[in-house]
């Protein structure tokens, strides 16, 4: 019997994609993406003013969506996103872990309030998503989980950017991945992670600002990443064009870890 063809690889229609820190930034590029390829989406976002923005924009659009304040640091909140995904579509099939906070300090001068604020948002946020969101998914023996990793999590510069407490929850994060692929893979659920180099956003711009010169000069691909270009990973890591793929981390950097 032959497979699907490569539209039907990709199509997401009837799907339900929960894309955490999705009303901003790359997460509302990858939102989008999900949803042009016929996902229904439920952001959430700890800021209840932009996420009003974003599903109203998107519900303009065409788009099924809704939106969930939440903090996922906090295990009621996550739950409580859940289980108004489910409520509202019916179910749950893909989740997108991309809600992240940063602090940059030397080492030696990092508070420890910040660390475990980024620890606890950027690692501990994402195995409670994922926690959650896999007990539904483990109902109907099918999903996909997509970690928002960073190449900060697989490389390190002396000329910095340093923070400490980031790269080591973007390095756990993708032990996780692997860890919970393992622990699910037989149960009918894929967990990977992509791992984005520079790309504009809220997060990145400060930092950016300072190296651009920088990527230009030494990166494969001499410039900061565009808006659109995630879009096609998180759609096929969602869908059913990398169905025999999990475990992975998959670097959008323009080459820079090479």
């Amino acid at each position: 019997m032959p497979g699907k063809n490569v539209t039907e690889l990709f199509d997401l229609a009837g799907k339900t994609a929960i894309i955490t820190g999705g009303s901003r930034g790359i997460g509302k590029e990858m939102a989008e993406g999900l949803a042009e390829a016929g996902a229904n989406l439920m952001l959430c976002a700890r800021r209840q003013e932009w996420l009003d923005e974003t599903v109203a924009e998107f519900t303009a659009r065409g788009f099924r969506v809704a939106g969930k304040a939440c903090d996922v640091s906090k295990a009621e909140d996550v739950q409580a996103v859940v289980e108004a995904a489910v409520e509202k579509f019916g179910g749950l099939d893909i989740l997108v872990n991309n809600a992240g906070v940063s602090w940059g300090a030397m080492p030696e001068d990092m508070p420890l309030e910040k660390w475990q604020k980024v620890l606890d948002v950027n690692l501990t946020g994402c195995f409670l998503m994922a926690q959650a969101a896999g007990r539904e998914m483990l109902k109907n023996n099918s999903g996909s989980i997509i970690n928002i990793a960073s190449i900060a999590g697989l490389t390190s510069s002396a000329n910095g950017p340093f923070y400490a407490g980031y790269v080591a929850s973007k390095a756990g994060l993708i032990g996780l991945t692997r860890e919970l692929a393992a622990s699910w893979g037989r149960r009918g659920i894929r967990v990977n992670a992509i791992a984005p180099g520079f790309f504009h956003s809220r997060l990145a711009d400060a930092v950016i600002d300072i190296y651009e010169r920088t990527i230009q000069e030494n990166n494969v691909i001499p410039r900061i990443g565009k808006e659109g270009e995630l879009k096609g990973t998180v759609v096929f890591l969602a869908s059913d064009a990398s169905s025999y793929i999990t475990g992975q981390t998959i670097a959008v950097d323009g080459g820079m870890t090479v």
